[in-house]
């Protein structure tokens, strides 16, 4: 596949490092001499030295007969990158996404019209990043969450603490511990899945005897009514967080205080730049209380109560002080803490200073933007955090290599061992995936895969 990348700032080198691979022909298009530089002796990619708004530039880098256009020049750049997604799809791209700022180009009306234009995939990264978090604050119990077919079937990631009574024990008892449980309720159709246990670096595709340890992230697919009962197994549940402290006044704090000031009882957000304070007092009207001040200083965040708020949520453009302030809140009282961390590197550094939930703009938009390199039975992507493992839903072709045999039989036909058919959703019927399931067309179905292996897994759902 031919893929134009147009801006390498953050996102777009990320994109340019995540989508480079044999099958694809990446080039790069950006006219900062130092930022190109950067990326093309780091990666095998095409650098184009200019502006992506120029025709001449467009041609040279092979916007005529690319398969996927990218226009993601830094957020300041929203008009660059809508028409430099245009010129490409005029000149040929057969597909063209764009990086916006504004939240009401997202609506469904302007949305219509961007398609007019010829703009297949609008996405603003700030957006996608508050609505995760907000969804979080409403999922506590998991570290990491994702449901399908409105809820009907769910994944949810647990980290496993000193305290989990998982530790030691293995898959099979687990399952089997599970089972009594649900005969104790009389609820047999209550099923899950182990899909993937991520142990530091690794992700592990686990056997019946894979054990549990301390600090294992541990990926279960479970039908709707079996949630809940895993919680209970595990002494997890939702926290009720009615009063939210924000650090950091930028789009994804000021979004996410928007979204939720009609449902908590107290939202107060921490901005250090005195002018933008005024400006979001007003943006954001009464139920939303804005402060002045500095909340990397610990001493400030006990004088504006911090004791007395259910979650922290920091997300300065500072990746280690959104850390930090994470590591003061929780000592100073507050049971559940999100950071924005944009530096790849300190993600599991911290997750192990204890942040309950890490956030990072270029994975998630990453997830959204790499389904478009797949075939066009992909309905949904995701990366999932602690694992660079990819969560697909796919909407089975029928006649598709993957409903010819049983699931047991698939490995013989060389689906990838690196991935794992965790569930699927039949008309209103809910089916966790077992070796004698037998997929059909037009199934909805979510798979577990290493990267290395997602084209490979790609081709049995065509």
């Amino acid at each position: 596949m031919k893929i134009i990348i147009a801006g390498a700032g953050e996102v777009g080198s990320h994109l340019a490092k995540m989508l480079n691979s044999g099958s694809n022909q990446i080039t790069v298009i950006e006219s900062d001499t130092t930022r190109l530089r950067t990326l093309t002796e780091s990666i095998d990619v095409v650098g184009i030295e200019g502006k992506s708004t120029s025709l001449e530039v467009l041609r040279r880098a092979g916007a005529e007969r690319a398969d996927l256009f990218i226009a993601v020049n830094p957020d300041h750049s929203q008009d660059v990158n809508i028409v430099s997604a245009i010129l490409a799809k005029q000149l040929g791209s057969k597909k063209v996404i764009a990086r916006i700022n504004n939240e009401e180009y997202l609506s469904y009306d302007n949305k219509l019209l961007f398609t007019e234009m010829g703009i297949d995939f609008l996405f603003y990264p700030e957006k996608i990043a508050a609505n995760e978090i907000v969804e979080h604050l409403e999922r506590t119990a998991y570290n990491d969450s994702l449901t399908f077919g409105r809820g009907k079937l769910q994944m949810a990631v647990f980290k496993l603490e000193e305290d989990s009574p998982l530790i030691d024990s293995n898959v099979f008892d687990f399952s089997k511990r599970f089972e009594k449980a649900q005969e104790e309720g009389n609820t047999m159709d209550l099923q899950f899945r182990v899909v993937a246990i991520s142990r530091k670096d690794t992700t592990i595709i686990p056997g019946p005897q894979s054990k549990f340890r301390y600090g294992d992230r541990v990926y279960i697919v479970a039908k709707r009514e079996g949630i809940d009962m895993i919680m209970k197994d595990l002494g997890r549940r939702n926290e009720n967080i009615s009063k939210l402290m924000i650090l950091g006044g930028g789009p994804i704090g000021a979004m996410v205080a928007k979204q939720l000031s009609s449902k908590m009882e107290s939202i107060k957000l921490i901005e250090i730049n005195r002018d933008k304070c005024i400006e979001l007092s007003e943006k954001l009207g009464s139920k939303v209380t804005v402060v002045n001040g500095d909340g990397r200083n610990t001493d400030f965040l006990m004088e504006e109560s911090i004791a007395d708020y259910d979650a922290f949520v920091a997300v300065t453009n500072n990746s280690e002080a959104n850390i930090l302030a994470c590591v003061a809140a929780k000592k100073l009282g507050i049971d559940h803490t999100i950071a924005e961390v944009e530096n790849l590197e300190y993600i599991s550094l911290a997750e192990e200073m204890g942040v309950d939930f890490v956030i990072n703009k270029k994975e998630i938009t990453a997830g959204r933007i790499y389904k478009f390199t797949l075939s066009n039975k992909v309905r949904f992507i995701k990366f999932m955090s602690g694992t660079n493992a990819k969560i697909i839903e796919y909407n089975v072709a029928p006649e598709a290599k993957v409903t010819k045999v049983p699931l047991k039989g698939l490995k013989d036909k060389g689906f990838p061992r690196e991935a794992v058919i965790g569930g699927l959703i039949r008309g209103s019927e809910t089916i966790i995936a077992v070796g004698d399931t037998q997929i059909q067309g037009y199934d909805s179905v979510v798979v577990f895969a290493d990267p290395k292996v997602v084209k490979d897994v790609d081709k049995f759902f065509n």
